[in-house]
């Protein structure tokens, strides 16, 4: 049956209203379902907070069961958060019975009277401390009879609650302990309050002000320092408050009566960031180290001043390496100028300063090498070096680090000591040389007798070897092996002495020792001025034997002057008689006893009797000459007219000058006076030098010979010269004219017996001659015998 209008209404408006009430439960259902998500999210958002808090919320129910987290567990120890309370025990964990049983009554106590309650337990077996609050819980939280606890770790608090009280007794015994100190201190010290007044002194204070305790101190206000430029302690101690740090003056300060010097320190009290607190001060008396520093000053500036003196170089340097003196020699020696020494110069630039000028040895790697002496300020010791420089200086330098971390550098010029040991050990080899090539045998024995130098000459006289000469033996035992090498055994006895005499005595003696081998040594030991003693031995067995030659050719030579001298005799009578026979014959015949004689015959008579006289002339030469080789030529001394020997010499040598065509000159001083002489030699003298120079102008000079005779005299004497100008004196008669030589086999017995009469006399003779230039004889008689 079809539904009427109205129905369908209804039944559209009841779909309509069903459609309604679905869509409305279902976005109830929705937004409950946001809300539902919400609240879950702030439950979980509590619960994350409270897990996170540092504090545990505990729920205690009305029959003890427990609603918390398993940190509860983790905290008292246990393997599992617990679920009643009884579980808040374990074995060896949890809570002890006494804690678990005073927890018990607490919260009995909260259930009934709702009385609040903290404790602060610790569990077994752990360091932890648990604090606890509690309290009634809630109706929506405990339900009836539940109690609401709040448990929070206190370890850390607590441990740092221990340490403040261990640190505030630390420092409470500190305090106590630096004011028995600062009590006990044997120098004055106090403390002033903001206010600047004396609020704390120590009996050094005390002593030292002389009052009568540390109180009336305080209370009288009694300063240690006087007001000193102005300044008083008060202001002081007000300019540290002000400048935030200490402040120091060195003032004179009156302690116990007696003056003295004192350091006087304000220091400011604050704690870091804050407020000053007072002002600590203390007075340290510097009165000795004031006295034992100006000691110090005047033992420096006396030291520097000898140093100054010394011609060693020597150079102090501080701890902080800078040069602090250089005495004179240093700076001339390295070229320092002062301001260097002013400016505290750092030895590592001296060094550099010292290689640019040469004043360092040349080093391959000169870095290394200036980085190790820089570092002889370490060093433990000394350090000694041997410096060459470029100028062929040597200098021996010596570093000494000193106690307060400088050091002491000493440098000594050895360049002449260098020379002196090179030149030394030449002369040591030269001596050496020179004794091994000496023909002397020498020896040095030392004054204890020990054999102390030696020559090879010496070890082979001897036949030593080298080895017992090296051992340096003593006089007496050395030669008392070597007896039986000489011809007389005991004779090594006399050696021996000689040595100790020279050694011992101080005294030179000789003497003379034969080997068996046949040769003789003459010896002599001399003092040395060291001590030692020079034994030398010289070989004279050349000498003997030529000694023995001589003695021979002497013996030879004495017989063969007899021979000359009986035959010089015989010749005086063998020739002169028959010459004087022949002489008056001719003189006869001259007379004419035999009757006239023709010219002719006249002439030959006449050249007879000159041939006479010449020989005459001769063999009284050779007279002459015998005797005085002999030395028994006798002069007569009678006064002689010098002009008129001269002019007679003159007019006898005239004939033959004329026969030989050479020109004879006369010279003769007017004043010549009269000398001590014998006339008849002196004549026979004059006349061989003319006669002989005549007859050596002649052979070479045809034509222009020319013979002078000069004469001159003064007080003293008179010189006589005769000179020609023919060839010259032949060299085979050149030693007759020194008179070294008595005549040659070619001539020259008239100059050596001229240099003998003219000797006789007292004089001198002087020959000059040069070859093709002529001869000049100059002979110088005095007046007197």
């Amino acid at each position: 049956m079809p539904l009427s209008s109205g129905a369908l209404f209804a039944v559209g408006l009841f779909a309509a209203l069903w459609l309604l009430a679905g869509l409305w439960a279902t976005v109830r259902g929705i937004a409950m379902q946001r809300r539902s998500a919400f609240v879950a999210g702030q439950a979980e958002r509590l619960a994350s907070l409270v897990e996170a808090s540092p504090q545990l919320p505990v729920i205690v129910r009305a029959d003890w069961r427990i609603e918390a987290s398993e940190r509860l567990g983790r905290w008292l120890g246990l393997e599992r958060g617990p679920r009643n309370f009884d579980e808040l025990r374990g074995l060896g964990s949890g809570l002890d019975a006494q804690g678990h049983d005073a927890l018990r009554q607490a919260i009995l106590g909260a259930q009934r009277g709702a009385k609040p309650f903290t404790l602060s337990l610790r569990p077994e077996s752990s360091n932890r401390t648990i604090i606890i609050h509690g309290a009634a819980a809630p109706q929506a939280v405990g339900g009836p009879g539940g109690v609401l606890l709040w448990l929070s770790d206190a370890t850390d608090g607590q441990q740092a609650l221990a340490h403040a009280r261990s640190e505030r007794d630390e420092a409470m015994a500190a305090f106590e302990a630096l004011s028995g100190l600062i009590e006990a201190a044997p120098f004055p010290m106090w403390f002033r309050d903001t206010d600047l007044a004396l609020a704390l002194v120590n009996k050094a204070y005390v002593r030292a002000v002389e009052a009568k305790s540390a109180a009336a101190v305080i209370d009288g206000a009694i300063e240690l320092c006087e007001t000193v430029a102005g300044v008083s302690a008060a202001e002081a101690a007000d300019d540290a408050r002000a400048a935030g740090s200490a402040q120091v003056r060195t003032i004179p300060v009156t302690i116990e009566g007696e003056r003295r010097i004192m350091r006087v320190v304000d220091v400011p009290l604050a704690p870091e960031g804050g407020r000053v607190i007072g002002i600590a001060g203390y007075a340290i008396d510097i009165q000795e180290l004031e006295s034992e520093r100006g000691a110090h000053r005047r033992f420096v500036d006396t030291q520097r001043e000898l140093l100054d003196r010394l011609s060693a170089a020597v150079a102090q340097f501080g701890p902080d390496q800078g040069l602090s003196f250089a005495n004179l020699p240093f700076r001339r020696l390295f070229g320092i100028e002062a301001d260097e020494v002013a400016e505290a110069a750092p030895f590592a630039r001296l060094l550099d300063a010292w290689r640019e000028g040469g004043r360092t040895p040349e080093v391959r790697n000169y870095p290394e090498w200036r980085q190790a002496h820089v570092d002889w300020f370490a060093q433990p010791g000394a350090s000694e070096e041997d410096w060459l420089l470029r100028d062929g200086t040597h200098l021996h330098v010596v570093a000494q680090p000193t106690p307060d971390g400088g050091m002491l550098l000493i440098a000594e010029d050895k360049t002449e000591q260098v020379q002196l040991a090179g030149a030394r050990d030449t002369l040591l080899r030269v001596r050496t040389a020179t004794f091994d090539n000496l023909f002397e045998a020498i020896a040095v024995f030392a004054p204890d007798g020990r054999l102390h130098l030696w020559n090879q000459r010496f070890r082979r006289l001897w036949g030593i070897d080298e080895g017992t000469l090296a051992a340096h033996p003593r006089v007496d035992a050395l030669m008392g092996g070597l007896a039986d090498r000489l011809v007389k055994p005991n004779q090594i006895s006399v050696v021996q002495e000689v040595i100790r005499a020279a050694t011992l005595e101080r005294q030179q003696r000789g003497g003379e020792i034969g080997f068996a081998d046949g040769r003789y040594f003459d010896f002599a030991s001399i003092p040395l001025p060291d001590g030692n003693a020079l034994l030398i031995m010289l070989d004279i067995t050349p000498s003997r034997k030529m000694e023995g030659a001589l003695r021979e050719r002497n013996e030879a030579l004495e017989a063969a002057d007899q021979v000359k001298t009986a035959f010089l005799s015989r010749m005086s009578y063998e020739l002169r008689t028959p010459l004087t026979s022949i002489g008056g014959f001719g003189e006869m015949l001259q007379a004419g006893y035999a009757g006239k004689l023709g010219d002719q015959q006249r002439a030959y008579v006449d050249a007879i009797m000159d041939s006479v006289a010449v020989l005459g002339r001769q063999i009284d030469n050779v007279l002459d000459l015998a005797q005085g080789e002999a030395g028994t030529l006798a002069v007569e001394r009678e006064p002689v007219d010098v002009r008129a020997l001269l002019e007679g010499a003159l007019a006898d040598a005239k004939l033959l000058a004329d026969g030989e065509k050479v020109e004879l000159v006369g010279n003769l001083a007017p004043d010549l006076g009269e000398i001590a002489g014998d006339a008849p030699r002196l004549s026979r003298l004059v006349a061989g030098l003319l006669d002989n120079a005549v007859r050596y102008t002649v052979p070479t000079r045809r034509t222009g010979g020319r013979v002078l005779l000069h004469a001159a005299g003064d007080a003293r004497g008179v010189d006589i010269i005769v000179s020609d100008n023919g060839p010259g004196i032949p060299d085979a008669v050149t030693a007759v004219t020194k008179g070294q030589q008595a005549g040659t086999a070619s001539g020259g017995i008239g100059l050596a017996l001229a240099r003998q009469l003219v000797a006789a006399h007292g004089g001198t003779m002087e020959v000059v001659s040069e070859q093709g230039q002529g001869t000049l004889v100059r002979i110088s008689l005095p007046r007197g015998a």
